[in-house]
C-alpha cells in the first residue's frame, strides 16, 4: 500500500480565503493523503494567498521560506489572488511547483494526484482574468463552533485603490436555492453559527435577478445554525429594509462591518466610491434607532495618495463622532495596475504610520467606551471549544468577547449571561 503524503494549509487574508481552504483541503482523499500542521513536516504545503496589500505578499513569500526550511525536500503549491495577479513572481521562488489562480484552485487535488508528473513540469496554469467566471460555494467546518459560509464572490465596483477585482474578477454568486442547499449541509452539522462572507455579499443575486435580503428571509427559517453573522457590507447596500430585519430576526445577530474607507468626502470621490459621508451617517443613525446595542465596525485607509494632514485630520474628525463600536484600521499599500497610483502624491511612509497610530487610538478609545456601554446588560455568548490557561473564550451576539472557568460541558454551546465584570484587556468575565 502506497504511504501516504503529508499535507499542511495556510490561509492568508480574509473569511472568504478561510472558507475556500476548508472547502479545497475537504476534497483531498484521507487514503493518499494525511493533513498535518504547517508548522509540522509535510511533502506538500499549500499557502491560500492574499494580495491585498504588499505585507501580504511578503508574508507569503516568507510562508514558503518557512515550510522550506521546515522540510527542505516538500514542494509547496501556492493559490488565490496572488497566484492570479503575479503567477510569475511565484513560480520564480525556489521549491513552489505549483501555482493556481481563484478559479484553477479548486483543481488542487486533481493536480496533486499526480504530483511527481507536476514537478517534473513546473506547473503555471492559465490564471488570466478572462476565467474567473463561475461560482463554487465554499464553507468551514471541523471542530470549529462558526462557519465562514461564502455566498458571493468578485466584485463590480472598481475602487482606485483594489486590486480584488483583477484578482477574483466580476461579481457572482449562485441562486437562493442552491445557496440554500449548501447551507443546509451546514446546518447538518454540529456548527453553531454561519458567517455569511464573501467579497461583496451586498451584491447576492444580482446574475439572477435575486438580493440579499431575500437570502436572509430564507436562510432565518432553516433551524440550524442558530445564529447568522453577516460579514463586511457596502454602506450603499446596507438598507433600511436589511437593518430592521436584523432588528427583528433573532437568528441575525446584531452586529455590523461598513467599510467607510474614508471620512473626508473628496478622498472617497477620488477612490471611486459609491457614497459620501452623509450615507454613511445615517446608516450609523439608522442601526442605533433599531438596535441600540450593536456591534459597529468599520474600516478606514490612512495615507491615501493626495491625503493631505488637512483631508487626514477631517477623516479622523467625522469617525471620532460617528457612533461606531471599533476600526479596522488600514495603511495605504501601492497596487500595481491600480488608478490610485495616479490619485496624487504619494504620502511618506513615516507619515502614513503616524496617521495609523492616530486612527487606531481613536479605535482604541472607541471600543472601551463599546464595552463599557454593554455592562449590566444580559445577553448570549456561544462557547468555543479551545481552552486557554484554565478559561474558555466566547462571543456575545454583538460580537463581544467573553470568558469563563473552563468547563468542557459548556463547548459550542449558547448559554444566557449577565456582562458586569470585565479584566483589564476589557474581556467580560461570566
Amino acid at each position: 500500500m502506497p504511504t501516504r503524503k503529508k499535507i499542511a494549509f495556510h490561509t492568508l487574508g480574509c473569511k472568504l480565503n478561510f472558507s475556500e481552504t476548508a472547502t479545497i483541503s475537504r476534497q483531498f482523499p484521507g487514503e493518499t493523503f494525511t493533513r498535518v500542521a504547517f508548522a509540522e513536516p509535510a511533502d506538500i504545503y499549500v499557502i491560500n494567498s492574499c494580495t491585498v496589500t504588499k505585507n501580504a505578499e511578503k508574508r507569503c513569500k516568507a510562508l514558503i521560506r518557512q515550510a522550506l526550511k521546515t522540510n527542505p525536500a516538500a514542494k509547496v503549491a501556492v493559490m488565490g489572488c496572488y497566484s492570479q495577479i503575479k503567477p510569475s513572481e511565484l513560480l520564480a521562488m525556489p521549491g513552489v511547483f505549483l501555482v493556481l489562480g481563484n478559479e484553477e484552485k479548486y483543481k488542487l487535488p486533481d493536480h496533486l494526484m499526480d504530483i511527481d508528473t507536476l514537478e517534473k513540469q513546473g506547473v503555471s496554469h492559465d490564471v488570466s482574468k478572462e476565467h474567473l467566471t463561475g461560482f463554487v460555494p465554499a464553507f468551514s467546518s471541523g471542530g470549529r463552533t462558526r462557519s465562514f459560509f461564502k455566498i458571493q464572490d468578485g466584485c463590480d465596483y472598481r475602487c482606485a485603490y483594489c486590486s480584488i477585482p483583477q484578482a477574483r474578477g466580476n461579481s457572482r454568486s449562485d441562486t437562493i436555492a442552491r445557496t440554500l442547499e449548501t447551507a443546509k449541509q451546514i446546518s447538518g452539522s454540529n456548527i453553531r453559527e454561519m458567517v455569511l462572507t464573501g467579497v461583496n455579499i451586498g451584491d447576492f443575486g444580482k446574475p439572477h435577478g435575486e438580493t440579499f435580503f431575500e437570502l436572509l428571509t430564507e436562510l432565518v427559517k432553516l433551524d440550524r445554525p442558530e445564529r447568522i453573522r453577516l460579514s463586511s457590507i457596502e454602506p450603499d447596500l446596507l438598507h433600511d429594509d436589511l437593518i430592521r430585519l436584523v432588528a427583528d430576526e433573532p437568528k441575525l445577530m446584531p452586529h455590523f462591518h461598513l467599510p467607510l474607507q474614508s471620512g473626508s468626502d473628496s478622498i472617497l470621490k477620488s477612490m471611486g466610491r459609491k457614497y459620501n459621508t452623509r450615507l454613511f451617517a445615517e446608516r450609523i443613525e439608522s442601526i442605533r434607532k433599531h438596535i441600540p446595542h450593536a456591534c459597529i465596525a468599520a474600516d478606514i485607509i490612512v495615507g491615501y495618495p493626495g491625503e493631505t494632514d488637512a483631508l487626514f485630520r477631517e477623516s479622523l474628525a467625522f469617525i471620532s463622532a460617528m457612533d461606531v463600536s471599533y476600526i479596522h484600521v488600514f495603511t495605504y499599500s501601492e497596487r500595481e495596475n491600480t488608478r490610485a497610483l495616479t490619485k496624487g502624491p504619494m504620502v511618506h511612509p513615516a507619515e502614513r504610520k503616524q496617521r495609523s497610530r492616530l486612527m487606531q487610538q481613536c479605535s482604541s478609545e472607541k471600543k472601551q467606551q463599546f464595552i463599557r456601554s454593554n455592562k449590566g446588560l444580559t445577553t448570549k455568548v456561544l462557547w468555543e471549544n479551545d481552552e486557554h490557561n484554565g478559561f474558555m473564550f466566547g462571543f456575545t451576539e454583538n460580537y463581544l468577547k467573553a470568558k469563563t472557568a473552563w468547563k468542557e460541558a459548556l463547548q459550542n454551546t449558547i448559554q444566557e449571561v449577565s456582562l458586569n465584570h470585565t479584566d483589564k484587556h476589557g474581556v467580560y468575565i461570566l
